[in-house]
């Protein structure tokens, strides 16, 4: 058998590897719109899994295969597309680039061994990519860079190569170079020239892709000329990152170092992540079979990227967090799969795509699957054993069978009905666990109400599934507000929840305004009278109590004393007094928030023989609590969060002039890392309901945010007065 080989089965033809060492994992990474799915379909035209339309062989496309992305045109979720290049499966994982479906991209990220970042000629770069690629550059994740758009009027590969260098190559600019310079044809009548070739800087060919097909030859006189220096600059970053250290005095000494060498010592330092290659690429023009510089790109994805086997050992514990011994990729050794994207099908259910780090993983088999215990995102925390569905490889929309999936590579995984996305699949004879990757954490609130009662009665469902789909979604039943409320990443992530809630699951919900929790607290002594006395026939009811109300310090609650003298309130109905009080406080007393941080005390009452009771007594509680602060002045507080901002330093100032807009309290900055600030404030958490997308336009999508409560305190007078009143007209 050869590295890989093709399965048969009823969707088509599933690629399959035997060994570690034939499998790439590349995940794509840039800004919506930079031409990641574009560059997906190219690459899968080129390698022959597709026709010319960009299509499987049923009709359907390869990426944004969703309802949801065809309607919005755009990804919206991490999909995978297996190729095939000289012998080796690889495993392209297409990211969103929007900042709301950054879940997806970290799956991509854990699930990759290297990356592709994808940036736009026309475009640039965006700060939310410089944040990825330093992320990757924190743990050596190998990267290259590929630029696209060629095409666009304004378009200049040059300009954006020295941009790459600047930006990705700040600490190495020679470790960020280009392997290729583009060759133009004859300008259009917009005086634009298109791209119709590469000119190798280290083999001295040209690839000609002017005819629709690629053909090699050697460069003209002039063209030769144009690579000298950029040759030189190229040659010398790879000798510096080579392991042969008189590489660079033979270079200096004039020695013409065999290609071949240079290659490959390309390769391993891309492979070590020290060495950051910049590409080009278009789709394939009309007529064509490969795109401008797919073949280029496939070659450097098979050569230079590293193999599965080349990651580092695994670290894992048992369930119970006891050490373990790290794992390698061995499709002999223990089982240890992660679940790194889940998803629902209508005819087969859950359906889980798996990347296995160490063993094999069989379809109907018993495996162990380990939860990381979210339980604060609304999932449940779950340690079970299951058997697994068919296994199968996706693309598009269907999935081709697999007879089995070996360390390194990555299969859609059928009826496992527990696994959640971040869950460990192992062996059920030695359950294992991988520490969880890093999510955002949600910070949209969006309060819903089921829009009638058949979608009641399906909503808790819907939502559990939908909160296994997705890590980056937090459900919320708030015990203060009583709304439902479901924690997003941003205005779009909350239209696809919506979406999908009512495409897939046939639920519908209607938004509502997110409420925070307010509270009522008194701002002095006050007392209060409670008389509830009727007689209409029969047995009547008799209560009057008399209570004296003290504010006390913030986080006191509501504390009850009896100082009742000489039995003017039988002892049997002071519990009923403290019952009502209670009741009265939780319902609110000024503008229907909880009562806080008050001492009630019982000074006196009357009772009647025969017509007293213990509703009365509640009854005669809670109009003592109301009139009480009927006659006070009653605070109404609201919950303040502190807040932890990071920004790059050149958006510290808007960011605190925002805040200060927002009634928000700065309370200190400091430096968190090479070009960035934390700053720290305290703010009303009614003036950030929507500052997960308000920070975002202020930086630039360059900025994150961390919150926590604080504490309740008085709200400013005129902002308690409004909202007194709305409570009124009941708005």
């Amino acid at each position: 058998m050869g590295a890989t080989s093709h399965q048969a089965g009823a969707a088509g033809r599933a690629l399959t590897a035997d060994r570690p060492t034939s499998v790439r994992n590349v995940v794509l990474v840039g800004h919506s719109g930079a031409g990641k799915t574009t560059l997906v379909e190219a690459l899968a035209l080129t390698a022959g899994a597709v026709n010319r339309a960009g299509r499987v062989e049923d009709g359907s496309t390869v990426s944004d295969h969703d309802e949801i992305e065809h309607r919005r045109h755009r990804s919206v979720q991490l999909s995978l597309v297996p190729v095939e290049w000289g012998g080796i499966k690889i495993n392209v994982l297409d990211t969103p680039g929007y900042a709301d479906f950054v879940g997806e991209l970290r799956a991509g990220l854990r699930a990759a061994d290297a990356a592709l970042f994808v940036v736009s000629a026309a475009d640039g770069i965006d700060g939310a990519t410089r944040m990825v690629w330093d992320e990757c550059e924190a743990v050596g994740m190998p990267r290259a860079i590929v630029v696209t758009h060629l095409e666009a009027a304004r378009s200049d590969y040059a300009q954006m190569a020295g941009v790459c260098g600047e930006i990705f190559g700040a600490e190495d600019p020679d470790a960020v170079v280009p392997l290729y310079l583009p060759l133009h044809g004859p300008a259009g009548a917009d005086g634009h020239a298109p791209v119709t070739g590469l000119l190798g800087l280290l083999s001295r060919r040209v690839h000609d892709y002017g005819s629709g097909e690629r053909v090699e030859r050697d460069p003209e006189p002039a063209e030769l000329a144009l690579i000298a220096d950029a040759r030189s600059r190229l040659i010398e970053g790879i000798i510096a990152e080579s392991e042969d250290e008189s590489l660079m005095d033979r270079y200096l000494g004039g020695e013409d170092i065999d290609v071949k060498t240079l290659v490959d010592d390309l390769e391993r330092a891309v492979a070590r992540g020290t060495f950051h290659p910049v590409l080009m690429a278009a789709p394939a023009a009309e007529g064509a079979r490969q795109g401008l510089g797919t073949v280029e790109l496939l070659e450097l994805i098979t050569g230079g990227f590293p193999t599965p086997a080349e990651r580092a050992p695994l670290a894992v514990t048992a369930p119970d967090g006891s050490a373990r011994p790290a794992v390698t990729c061995d499709p002999d050794g223990p089982l240890v799969a992660e679940v790194v994207k889940t998803s629902s099908d209508p005819y087969v259910g859950r359906v889980s795509l798996v990347r296995v780090f160490s063993g094999t993983l069989l379809p109907e088999a018993t495996v162990h699957v380990s939860g990381h215990g979210l339980a604060d995102r609304g999932h449940e925390d779950h340690d079970v054993d299951e058997r697994t569905g068919a296994l199968s490889s996706p693309f598009g929309k269907h999935q081709r069978p697999l007879g089995r999936c070996i360390a390194g590579d990555l299969a859609c995984v059928a009826k496992l009905t527990r696994a959640e996305t971040g869950d460990t699949l192992s062996a059920k004879d030695r359950p294992l666990l991988m520490e969880p990757w890093s999510m955002p954490e949600p910070l949209l609130p969006l309060a819903v109400e089921a829009h009638g009662k058949a979608d009641e009665d399906k909503l808790s469902q819907a939502l559990a599934r939908l909160v296994a789909e997705d890590p980056t979604l937090r459900l919320e039943q708030n015990p203060h507000t009583h709304q439902l409320v479901l924690w997003c990443l941003g205005e779009a992530h909350q239209d696809v929840v919506l979406e999908r809630l009512r495409t897939r699951y046939g639920v519908q919900v209607d938004p509502v305004p997110h409420k925070v929790s307010l509270r009522e607290t008194f701002g002095a002594e006050a007392t209060g009278r409670g008389r509830h006395v009727k007689q209409s026939g029969g047995h009547g009811q008799f209560a009057i109590c008399e209570i004296r109300v003290e504010p006390l310090p913030a986080g006191s609650g509501v504390e009850f004393v009896d100082k009742v003298v000489g039995g003017s309130v039988p002892r049997q109905f002071i519990p009923s007094v403290e019952k009502g009080v209670r009741a009265q406080a939780a319902r609110g007393v000024a503008a229907g928030y909880p009562l806080v941080d008050v001492r009630i005390t019982l000074l006196d009452g009357k009772a009647h023989s025969v017509d007293s009771s213990d509703a009365a007594f509640q009854t005669a509680g809670a109009l003592a609590l109301r009139e009480a602060a009927a006659e006070a002045t009653m605070h109404l507080l609201e919950p303040v969060a502190e807040l932890d901002v990071l920004v790059p330093d050149e958006y510290v100032g808007p960011v605190m002039s925002d805040l200060a807009g927002r009634r928000g309290r700065v309370v200190g900055s400091d430096q968190a890392g090479p070009g960035r600030t934390r700053v720290r404030a305290e703010i009303p958490e009614i003036e950030i309901g929507r500052y997960a997308v308000e920070l975002r336009s202020v930086s630039h999508g360059t900025g994150g945010f961390r919150r926590t409560y604080a504490r309740h305190e008085p709200m400013p007078p005129q902002l308690a007065e409004k909202i007194r009143e709305q409570a009124e007209k009941g708005t």
